[in-house]
């Protein structure tokens, strides 16, 4: 697959040679499904928690007389069924993590990546260079037509640029390692750097 590849001033810089095997798949909803559910459950905190009745602070005294009050025979207050009791069964701390191989993990990121290039919403730019102000980067971003963006860079993200685009909404900035499934597939074009193609393919090759 060829592709050409611009400036952020939005000239043209020649083009670039993009692996079949990583841009070129058949994008597998299921595939994508499965890493993304995979990232969000290892994202989650777990740290919700309830009281048992261990844990309640009440008294032990029993309530009642065992026999002869016409009520239920209780023996604590801390039981669930009563106000301010303990909770049957509640959540406590815990990872919602689970496994997933690596070969699903690296089919669907190629499948991510397929999936852009397959609705046309793949840019490969040139690199990032020093942006300046962020009023500097903003102008460019809207010139070129990108709603909600993320650029890809190579192992390292060119600091000042990264500086710049940090208090854009709409730019999200990630070294070659940190591209994930979920980041590329809720942003509405994805961009990569000649150095993030180069990163991506040895990665994934």
């Amino acid at each position: 697959m060829k592709l050409d590849v611009i400036t952020l001033d939005g000239g043209k810089a020649g083009s670039v040679e993009l692996s079949d095997d990583i841009f070129g798949q058949e994008p597998r909803r299921d595939i994508l499904f499965r890493v993304v559910r995979w990232q969000r459950n290892k994202a989650q905190a777990g740290t919700h928690k309830v009281k048992t009745r261990t844990e309640v602070s009440y008294s032990t005294k029993k309530i009642v007389r065992q026999k002869g009050s016409g009520g239920a025979r209780h023996g604590s207050r801390k039981a669930p069924i009563f106000r301010k009791g303990g909770v049957y069964k509640g959540p406590t701390p815990r990872s919602h993590a689970h496994d997933l191989t690596k070969k699903v993990r690296k089919m669907g990121l190629c499948h991510a990546l397929s999936s852009k290039a397959q609705a046309g919403k793949l840019v490969v730019l040139d690199e990032l260079s020093a942006a300046g102000k962020t009023s500097a980067l903003a102008k460019q971003v809207k010139e070129l037509g990108w709603k909600r963006a993320l650029i890809i860079d190579g192992a390292q993200v060119n600091e000042e640029f990264a500086q710049a685009a940090r208090n854009l909404d709409t730019v999200d900035v990630l070294p070659s390692m940190g591209a994930n499934v979920m980041d590329i597939l809720k942003r509405d074009t994805l961009v990569l750097t000649k150095a993030g193609v180069e990163a991506l393919e040895a990665r994934l090759k």
